[in-house]
């Protein structure tokens, strides 16, 4: 008897990583849309990065490579962009955590700022934070949105890691 897990088994995990994100990002814009919760730009950067998640997912479960090779790749890939949502989303948490007189002043708008400033300067004055991206506006069993995120962001490369990393 075979105890290796049948060849699908990596795209299945990935096309599910991939429906998870899609399931995330389609609440998010349902909380906008429907009941008004406007994103701050940190919320956007985070929302790129589950879009980046999902792309890779996508197309990973799409391809699902035979070779080991093709997995770790997609499996790093995979990894990164989970990294970089759980930079964003951390550094969103730790501002929602900061004591009233230490949240910075609000800045201007990210379409303002994506006019006025190069990238890495956009980058840099969101990672910092402003005084909109302290506000909880949304919580569920005591956690804001970017603390689900966050715990999206980790659950979701671990997924993505034992997809692509196991044994075969």
């Amino acid at each position: 008897m075979n105890s290796h897990p049948p060849r699908g088994s990596f795209r299945l995990q990935f096309l599910l990583g991939f429906l998870a994100c899609a399931g995330l990002l389609g609440y998010a814009f349902y909380a906008q849309l429907h009941d008004g919760l406007e994103p701050c730009p940190l919320c956007i950067f985070q929302r790129v990065a589950f879009f980046a998640l999902g792309i890779v997912f996508l197309v990973g479960g799409l391809h699902a490579p035979n070779g080991r090779g093709g997995r770790i790749g997609y499996g790093a890939l995979a990894l990164l962009a989970s990294l970089a949502g759980v930079l964003v989303a951390g550094n969103h948490v730790r501002l929602q955590h900061l004591p009233p007189d230490q949240v910075p002043a609000c800045g201007p708008g990210l379409d303002y700022m994506l006019e006025a400033m190069p990238i890495t300067g956009v980058i840099r004055k969101v990672m910092t934070g402003s005084g909109e991206c302290a506000n909880v506006d949304w919580a569920f069993l005591g956690l804001s949105m970017p603390a689900w995120s966050l715990i999206w962001f980790v659950l979701l490369a671990i997924w993505a890691a034992y997809a692509a990393f196991r044994r075969r």
